[in-house]
């Protein structure tokens, strides 16, 4: 097998796992709690993802290694195209249309961009070169992260920053990497170090995000960004720091810009089509929430409702109109103490201030005393 078909046939594994970390990653971001969102290192589901995407960066640095950049990064992009049918396949997850619409037009556009890069002599950052990418670059992803905390409200659109924010730390860590590799031609020197904790630091951040922007969003979207930053982030820093241009002078502007735009238009279509599935999710929810039962209010006798509590009480109350109650009196005469008291007609009470009146027993202390 020839050099070239080496580093294609390891370019497509690589961009295999790379979908396949990213499907992982998706799921356990579904299932995981709130609290975990960004590092569920309780989960063998993420460190599975963690050693997939470790694998498909390292065989993509062996495909550079045989086979030239014009050719194997843009196969990287094949990440997207590899990831919708696999998860369809092995976690029921299905494409629709737009998303693969998006996808498609993603990587034809991160793919013409990238082969359009021209090829340039390996030089180094300087110091302060150094120093301010990393400012800059950490100062882009805390506001990407502050602005994704701002629209939590909205998961798709968090998901898009927080892939971004992603996407330019790993392509900021490439940035790095080439700049370190640079260096080791010439021997490693303690000088080395600070850019080696900033690959650290920046892949860790990268891969933390990530997982982060794939929860409440789907898998096309975060992944397609993603796969379109990270290259887009390294060619820029790439032709601004470090020399190199795009191939075939104007014309080749010119044609990498249209493939930028084609890219953007990629990661618009899925954006939408994420937002449109929350909005019919949401319809959907909301139409099988059942409406709460009225409460039967008791009428009164001309058919209106009895708002107040004590009428409700009352009109709930079974009562005579009239209660009548034996009130013993003394006979008249002067009878004796023994005597029956005599029949009166029962005393009549109607009900007063709300609600019925029934009096108290009263004795009598007025004595009637017989004379001889």
């Amino acid at each position: 097998m020839s050099a070239l078909a080496l580093s294609v046939l390891l370019s497509f594994v690589s961009a295999v796992a790379y979908a396949g970390g990213a499907i992982v990653q998706e799921q356990v971001a579904v299932s995981s709690p709130g609290a975990q969102q960004y590092a569920p290192l309780r989960r063998p589901g993420w460190w599975a993802a963690v050693a997939l995407n470790g694998l498909g960066g390292l065989l993509h640095v062996v495909a550079l290694a045989y086979g030239p950049l014009s050719l194997v990064q843009p196969l990287g992009a094949l990440t997207i195209v590899f990831a919708l049918p696999m998860a369809a396949l092995f976690v029921g997850r299905k494409a629709g249309a737009t998303a693969w619409r998006g996808a498609i037009m993603a990587t034809v556009g991160l793919a013409g961009l990238l082969s359009l890069v021209g090829a340039s002599d390996a030089q180094s950052l300087d110091t302060a070169q150094r120093v301010a990418a990393a400012l800059g670059t950490a100062g882009a992803v805390v506001a990407l992260m502050i602005a994704a905390r701002a629209v939590h409200r909205h998961p798709a659109v968090r998901s898009i920053l927080l892939a971004t924010a992603s996407g330019v730390a790993f392509g900021m860590s490439s940035v790095f990497t080439k700049t370190v590799a640079v260096d080791w031609t010439g021997g490693v020197t303690a000088a080395d170090l600070p850019s080696l904790a900033v690959i650290g630091v920046l892949a860790t951040a990268g891969m933390l995000l990530s997982q982060a922007s794939y929860r409440g969003a789907g898998l096309a979207a975060p992944l397609a960004t993603l796969t379109v930053v990270n290259p887009v982030v390294a060619a820029a820093v790439g032709i601004t720091m470090f020399g190199e241009t795009f191939r075939y002078g104007t014309t080749g502007t010119a044609l990498a810009l249209s493939c930028g735009v084609v890219a953007a238009g990629g990661l618009i279509l899925l954006t939408t089509e994420r937002l449109a599935r929350e909005h019919q999710e949401a319809r959907v929810a909301e139409a099988s929430v059942p409406e709460p039962a009225s409460e039967v209010v008791p009428a009164e006798a001309d058919g209106q409702p009895a708002t107040d509590p004590a009428e409700r009480l009352l009109a709930a109350l079974e009562l005579s109109e009239d209660v009548r109650v034996p009130a013993p009196v003394p006979a008249p005469g002067g009878a004796p103490d023994d005597a029956d008291s005599a029949p009166v007609p029962l005393v009549s009470y109607a009900p007063f201030y709300g609600g019925p009146y029934v009096p108290v027993a009263v004795v009598d202390r007025h004595r009637v005393r017989i004379k001889s």
